[in-house]
């Protein structure tokens, strides 16, 4: 069975507990990757990890980050999370050592992984204004726009993401959404 099908009725998912966390912290964060393409009207498929976009907004960077390290998640990196709140240190990141993502890992369960984009690949404020929300066991949950999702997979350009990109754009109009 499907992940999200077993979430809808009610077993509780490997990344609920950080979903939650962001929405009661009230994180400023677009869920993007494979498991934003599911909750799109396409054929489920496997992930293992979450994707995330987050508002560069200092004190949303700090919460964050907090979220994750209260929860047990640590870089898979040797750096200091608190890092990540530093624009210097991420624009360092990305010039010098070409890093797209800064990756979390929990060290009791090691497949649990949650990639951070490092930089915007697509104006922030833009696609939190056309985002997609919905709440699932009192969770809220924001996604980017078919339209940003689709952009977001070209860039990335791998295999499954064209797969992805494909079965997005086949969506009849008005019957893009799972929930």
């Amino acid at each position: 069975m499907h992940w999200l099908l077993e979430w809808f009725q009610g077993k509780k998912i490997y990344y609920e507990d950080i979903l939650r966390k962001l929405d009661e912290n009230k994180i400023n964060y677009l869920l993007v990757g494979g498991m934003a393409v599911t909750f799109y009207n396409v054929p489920p498929r496997f992930t293992m990890d979450v994707d995330l976009i987050i508002d560069f907004v200092p004190k949303n960077v700090l919460r964050f980050m907090k979220v994750l390290t209260d929860l047990g998640y640590k870089p898979k990196f040797p750096v200091d999370p608190q890092d990540f709140a530093n624009p210097k240190k991420r624009e360092d990141w990305v010039k010098n050592k070409n890093m797209k993502v800064f990756a979390f890992y929990h060290p009791e369960r090691e497949r649990e992984i949650v990639d951070v984009f490092v930089e915007h690949p697509i104006n922030y404020k833009e696609m939190e204004a056309e985002k997609k929300s919905i709440s699932i066991k009192g969770i809220k949950i924001s996604i980017p726009s078919k339209k940003h999702l689709i952009a977001l997979k070209k860039m990335a350009g791998r295999e499954q993401d064209l797969l992805d990109i494909k079965n997005l754009e086949a969506l009849p109009e008005g019957d893009e959404f799972r929930v």
